[in-house]
Parts: structure tokens; sequence; C-alpha cells
């Protein structure tokens, strides 16, 4: 079955760096998007970013030009760099994959705590 596996989270001083990685196993189909989502205590599980198989990118306002995802589509891996991290940041990041062409499905990984601190 697909799986998707997230590294890279743990705690880092605001105005700090991290970098996430997902990597998918499991793969039978296309995989379109490959993304982020985060989920802040109490709030609701929001989009990050997301990349299509062609490297098409979008961004959430609040990490534009601070956070940057890249896609490996031969290992079916997908990474989101995040720099100039702020308080706000902190969440736990998931990985998210759409995968299929017909009948397109949503994964998603475990999750991976980031901490910034003040």
């Amino acid at each position: 079955q697909v799986q998707l596996v997230e590294s890279g989270g743990g705690l880092v001083q605001s105005g700090g760096s991290l970098r996430l990685s997902c990597a998918a196993s499991g793969i039978r189909s296309r995989i379109i998007y490959m993304g982020w989502y985060r989920q802040a205590p109490g709030k609701q599980r929001d989009l990050v970013a997301r990349i299509s198989s062609v490297g098409n990118a979008n961004y959430a306002e609040s990490v534009k030009g601070r956070f940057t995802i890249s896609r490996d589509n031969a290992k079916n891996t997908v990474d989101l760099q995040m720099n100039s991290l702020k308080p706000e940041d902190t969440a736990v990041y998931y990985c998210t994959a759409i995968i299929g062409d017909t009948g397109a499905q949503l994964y998603w990984g475990q999750g991976t705590q980031v901490t910034v601190s003040s």
C-alpha cells in the first residue's frame, strides 16, 4: 500500500532553517501532486505548499518567499526548505500526495513536528 514517510522536523530558533523530506513508497500510479500541510494546536490543517508533476508550485501566503518546495519524480520524494522560520510556523507538518489519473486519492504521512522558539 501507499506510504508517505516524513523526516527532518525538530526544534529551531526563530530566524533559523529546517528542511523536511518525504518519501513515497508503494506507488503504482502517477503522483499528480505532492505537498505539505500543517496543523498547529487548536487550529485547522492548512495547505503550506504543493507541487505538480511538472514542477508548478503553489504556496500559502504566509510562507511565500521563505519556503521552497521541490520534488524528485524519479525517487517519489518531496522536500520543503523552510527559511526565516517564525514561532507561528510551529505545527505538525504532514506530507501529502494525490495519486492516480482516474479516481485520484489523497494520501497522508504520519506528520513531523516543527517547533520554532522565539
